[in-house]
Order: C-alpha cells, then sequence, then structure tokens
C-alpha cells in the first residue's frame, strides 16, 4: 500500500507540472489589451469569443489565440463585442475556477509533503530493523498439521520420559499433590537421523500448548549482545503464555564449555550461554516454561547447563533395533503403493545400523527407480535395490572393467565370501558382485541374523581374517597384489588396534592404553599416555594379531582352492551370486546337506570391498 500510494503520488505531481507548464502542442496564447480584441471583431477577423469572469479570450480566423483581462463590473457587451457580431460564449465559473486555483497550489504541496514523509519512515524502519535484531526469531507452531507420538516408531523410552512432560502440562496437579516438579528442561541425546526434531514435533502436537522452536544458531547475529537479548525476549513472550514449551536445536551451537578454547574464542557466544543459564534456574523463573532441546555432542556442552535445575532429564535415543526399524518402515510406506510381495521384515533384516532417516530415504529411494520404470507399485526388488544404493553406493554403470582388472576383482571378492563363509563367527554371506557401486570395483555383503551390541574376541579376529582374504586371494592366485584391498586393511587395522588399546584383547593385559576426548558416536582424537617403549609393543601386539589372520585367511583359502576358482568363475560369467546360490553352491562342492549355521552379528552390516 505505500508503495502504491508514492507511485500515485508522482504520477499525480507529474500531471501537474504538465498542465501548470502547458502542452508544447497547443498552440500559443497572446496577451495583448482588451481594445486589440475589440479591433479584431470590428475587423471580423474573430471565430469566436470566450468569456470567463474577466478572462476574454478571442480566437482568430487565422488560427491564433488572443488574451486579455477587461475591467470589473463593465460586461462584455459594453466593449461592442455582442452575440450578433461574433460567437459569443460566457462561462461564469468563477468558485470553480477559485477551487481550481487553491487546488494547483495545495496538491503540489501535498505530493511533496507525501514524499518527505515517506522518506523519513523508511529512514525510520531502518532504525527499527536494526532494534529487531535484539527480537526474538522464534516461531511458534501452530496451523500445521499435527505430529504425535503415533507418528514416531520405536523410541518407546524417550517417548515414555517425553509423555510425562506433556502430561504435566495438561494436568499438573496430578504431580503437584504428590510435590512432585517437572524438569526444567528435556535434552534429547542421540546420532543423525534417530528422530530427536520428530519427538520435538510429537511433543507440541501432543501438549496442546504454544510450542515456540528456534536453532540455537539463530541467538547469535554480527552485534555484540545481541545473543543475550533474544534470549531475554524468547523467555519473556514464553512467560506471557505459558505454560509453554520451548524447542532449542542444536544446543551445541550455543553451549559449549566455557573458557576452554573450543571452537575458538567467542564472548559472544558465552554471554548467550550465560543468559540461558539465568533463565532457566535464576532468581525469577517459571516452572511452566520447560526448555526442549536436541544435540548430538552432549560431550562439549557446559557442565553448568548439563546440572539438576536446568536439564535435569537427559533422553538417549539410539539406533533403532530390527522391531522397531520394521516399524519405522511400516510409517514410511503408509502413503505409498507398495505390492503385496514386500516383506517389511526382510528389508528390516537388511538394513541393520541404519537411522529412521536412512529408513525414510530407502522407501524414497525405492519409490523413485519404480517410477523410474513406470510401475504403478514398488516391489521386493526395487526395495532391495534402494537398500544397496543407499548403503553400499550408487551402480557406475558407466564403469567398465578391463578384462585382467574384471579377473582380479572376481577373486578378490570370491576370497572375502568363501572365508566368512568358513569361520565360526563369520556373518551370512547377503550378495557378492563385481557391479561397481560408489568407490567400490565390487562388493561381498554380509548380514548378521541379530543385533547385537557387545562383541567377542573370537569375532573380531574372524572379521579381521575376511577382511584380509581378498588381498590372500590376489596373491595366491596371481602372485601379485593390486590397491583394491586398501580399505578392507584400513578397516582390519583399526580393529586389531581397538582390540589391543580399548578392549583389552591382546597378550598387553586388560589395560586401555592412550585416551580419546570428543569421541562421542566414535570420533576424536587419541591422546597418548604411554612411553616410546610401550608404543613399540603396542604396534607389535596389533601387527601380530594381523598377521595371525592374515595366514589363517591364506590357510583357509589353499584349503578352499577349488572352490575359489568355481566361485570366481561364476562371478565372471554372471557378475552377482545371491547369498542363497552361494550357500547352495558351497554344500553341493563339498558333497554336504544344507544345515543352517549359527552365527552373530555387530551392528552394522559388513561390506568387503576392492577399492582403487
Amino acid at each position: 500500500m505505500r508503495n502504491l500510494l508514492l507511485f500515485l503520488g508522482i504520477v499525480i505531481f507529474a500531471v501537474i507540472l504538465y498542465t501548470t507548464l502547458g502542452n508544447p502542442s497547443k498552440p500559443k496564447i497572446e496577451l495583448v489589451p482588451i481594445s486589440r480584441i475589440v479591433q479584431e471583431v470590428n475587423n471580423n477577423q474573430v471565430d469566436k469569443v470566450t468569456v470567463e469572469s474577466n478572462s476574454v479570450q478571442a480566437k482568430l480566423k487565422n488560427g491564433s489565440t488572443l488574451k486579455a483581462e477587461k475591467e470589473s463590473g463593465v460586461g462584455i457587451g459594453d466593449y461592442g463585442i455582442t452575440p450578433d457580431r461574433v460567437d459569443l460564449s460566457v462561462d461564469n465559473h468563477s468558485i470553480a475556477n477559485f477551487w481550481y486555483g487553491i487546488l494547483q497550489l495545495v496538491l503540489p504541496a501535498i505530493v511533496i509533503g507525501g514524499f518527505i514523509y515517506f522518506m523519513y519512515r523508511n529512514a525510520q524502519g531502518g532504525n527499527m530493523k536494526a532494534i529487531s535484531f535484539a527480537k526474538t526469531t522464534a516461531r511458534v507452531v501452530t496451523g500445521v498439521k499435527k505430529t504425535t507420538f503415533k507418528d514416531v516408531a520405536g523410541l518407546y523410552n524417550a517417548k515414555q520420559e517425553l509423555q510425562e512432560v506433556v502430561e504435566f502440562l495438561k494436568t499438573p496437579e496430578k504431580f503437584q499433590k504428590l510435590g512432585a516438579e517437572i524438569p526444567k528442561g528435556v535434552l534429547l541425546i542421540g546420532p543423525a537421523g534417530v528422530g530427536k526434531t520428530l519427538l520435538a514435533k510429537a511433543v507440541a502436537g501432543e501438549a496442546g500448548v504454544p510450542f515456540f522452536t528456534l536453532s540455537a544458531s539463530e541467538f547469535v547475529e554480527m552485534f555484540v549482545g545481541v545473543g543475550a537479548a533474544r534470549v531475554r525476549d524468547l523467555f519473556a513472550k514464553a512467560k506471557k503464555v505459558a505454560p509453554v514449551v520451548i524447542f532449542i536445536d542444536e544446543l551445541d551451537a550455543i553451549g559449549r564449555q566455557r573458557g576452554t578454547g573450543m571452537g575458538g574464542s567467542h564472548d559472544e557466544r558465552e554471554q548467550t550461554l550465560n543468559q540461558i543459564l539465568v533463565e532457566m534456574d535464576g532468581f525469577e523463573t517459571d516452572s511452566r516454561v520447560i526448555i526442549l532441546a536436541a544435540t548430538n555432542r552432549p560431550d562439549v556442552l557446559d557442565p553448568a547447563l548439563m546440572r539438576p535445575g536446568r536439564f535435569d532429564r537427559k533422553v538417549i535415543l539410539d539406533l533403532p533395533d530390527r522391531q522397531e526399524r520394521e516399524e519405522i518402515l511400516q510409517v514410511h510406506v503408509r502413503n505409498k503403493p507398495i505390492a503385496k510381495s514386500v516383506d517389511l521384515a526382510i528389508v528390516s533384516r537388511q538394513t541393520p545400523g541404519a537411522s529412521g532417516s536412512d529408513l525414510k530415504n530407502i522407501v524414497n529411494e525405492a519409490a523413485i527407480l519404480a517410477a523410474r520404470d513406470n510401475k504403478k507399485d514398488i516391489n521386493q526388488h526395487y526395495m532391495s535395490e534402494a537398500i544397496e544404493k543407499v548403503l553400499i553406493g550408487p551402480e557406475r554403470k558407466s564403469h567398465l572393467m578391463g578384462a585382467h582388472e574384471r579377473r582380479v576383482a572376481a577373486y578378490h571378492e570370491a576370497g572375502h565370501a568363501i572365508v566368512g563363509k568358513v569361520v565360526p563367527n563369520g556373518d551370512p554371506i547377503h550378495k557378492i558382485s563385481l557391479v561397481s557401486r560408489g568407490m567400490a570395483l565390487g562388493f561381498t555383503w554380509s548380514l548378521p541374523d541379530e543385533d547385537r551390541v557387545m562383541q567377542s574376541k573370537s569375532h573380531f579376529e574372524d572379521e579381521i581374517a575376511s577382511l584380509l582374504a581378498g588381498r590372500a586371494s590376489e596373491e595366491m592366485i596371481f602372485d601379485e597384489v593390486t590397491t583394491g584391498a586398501a580399505n578392507d586393511f584400513e578397516r582390519a587395522s583399526r580393529i586389531a588396534r581397538d582390540m589391543v588399546t580399548q578392549f583389552g584383547m591382546s597378550s598387553l593385559g586388560p589395560i586401555v592404553w592412550g585416551e580419546r576426548q570428543d569421541n562421542f558416536l566414535g570420533r576424536g582424537t587419541e591422546i597418548r599416555n604411554y612411553s616410546e617403549k610401550q608404543a613399540e609393543l603396542i604396534d607389535n601386539a596389533v601387527k601380530d594379531i594381523v598377521e595371525t589372520e592374515r595366514a589363517r585367511a591364506k590357510e583357509i583359502l589353499h584349503k578352499e582352492s577349488g572352490f575359489l576358482e568355481a566361485l570366481a568363475q561364476r562371478l565372471l560369467k554372471e557378475e552377482t551370486v545371491e547369498g542363497a546360490d552361494f550357500n547352495d553352491m558351497y554344500d553341493t562342492f563339498h558333497g554336504k546337506v544344507k544345515t543352517p549355521k549359527t552365527s552373530r552379528r555387530p551392528a552394522k552390516a559388513t561390506v568387503k570391498t576392492a577399492k582403487v
């Protein structure tokens, strides 16, 4: 509206200028004495005479126009100009002419004044924008489709903890009768993709109270003191509509430990954190304002933020187990055309270690693959293809291996599969393929039978042996080595070093060698707290484990050399061998009746790859 008014003002101003200055195309009017017009009338040179108040305008026959002023109170007939002599027109619009004159004076002033007013408003708006930096950017969740706990599959313990928060907001007297106080802060802790933000949305949908949501990074801006001011503004607005829930995502952006230099010196961030600490548990607190926050880095949060009275309740969200994965898949396929042949239990078994977001991505990729082939529903084939694409990598159809490189990859993958089959604690082989996916020239995909949290020493040793079997197979067949086993060596070395330094599974005894910092979710740096002599003993212990398992892998492959050749030739012919076909082939080759093998599995699927 403001821009429209400004535009109209400019247009009116232009019209006034146009009418005031006159149209250049119109003939010029010559100002003369009234006697000149009388003379032209007497000479019969006038076509028309127009009288407006005391102004007399005469249009001559030659096209020119004369204009004169007569005496006030004297009629035009007194000058001898009568209708019988000339075409005479008298317009007595004195009042209209008066207002027209006023309008000509006032309207330009109005336009100029309006222009100055809008300029002032714009300047004032700029100042208000600078002040608005201190206002919170929190958004109130309203008018959207509600997410409830029914939409969150799995996470039973986390939902129970948060359900108590919802009940307190709805029926606080139930807890107050027993003198119970609801936690002022609830911290959701877990790796990326497990559903922290989804749970927060469910709390918003269940609570039925105002729900403020924002990211921790939104507190800090370019101006000093803005973060603390926004915290004060956020809590001030929340207290006005209490009971209320405030959700802060990625809390570690402002909640890092103070004075440690972690993440660089940032006084503004620390002042923001100080203000949050005061608002959560200071002199003036409101128990009806509940803070809900999420992070995947609890190890870096300030201790003052984690103490009781602030975030008194920590809710741990872990990766889903097989049953929870199946329930999550049921949620994600709810509005998709899934074929009756699809067994979500199989999909759940094929995705150990996958988070909720991974499973959502798998279902979406399956839908994309089905749409690409113009199918009307999603069958089991597309689900399996999507799992391989997400967990291993997209298929590289354009990558064509040479004949020798293809033979090396076939024997490499066959070595992985055979040793993984023979060792007592190996995971069942799900698929062997020479199809390039991601950075791998080929892959051997093994899937565990059940979720497992604890790992045994023998399982680690069998996994190392199967990882080193690819290189052992290359040495045995080609008497040459390639770079294809680089990733295998990296993983085997890491497992062996953890066995020695972290799990006490070596001759050095049950001692932890080295300290890790910021190692939440398996990431961090290691600090050596042992001597150079001990470092040499650790290196030797790691080397002994790797060499022992390498020798065992070679021994197994020498005994299975015939089956190794048969499996490699089949891979060269068919490119892919499914797990069931591999087991039938192994039993047939050894003249055995197929029997189920009890095996254990780690938390995630094992994929051995040939990598360049």
